[in-house]
């Protein structure tokens, strides 16, 4: 049951990896938010998504002794 765990912990860091490198994805310069063109609010608005991402994959794989 835990290796059930940590292997859908693990498959949660695809997520950014898929989102950061898939380009044609974030290539636009619309829509505008604070005067950033869209692929640099992007990619800033995945710094806490990935953080927070990494923090759950690494808290159901640690083991508690």
């Amino acid at each position: 049951m835990r290796n059930r765990y940590r292997t859908a912990a693990q498959w949660l860091l695809l997520i950014p990896f898929i989102g950061l490198l898939w380009v044609p994805f974030c290539n636009f310069n619309e829509p505008v938010l604070l005067g950033f063109p869209f692929f640099y609010w992007y990619q800033l608005a995945w710094v806490p998504i990935t953080a927070f991402l990494t923090w759950i994959a690494y808290r159901s794989t640690r083991y508690d002794d």
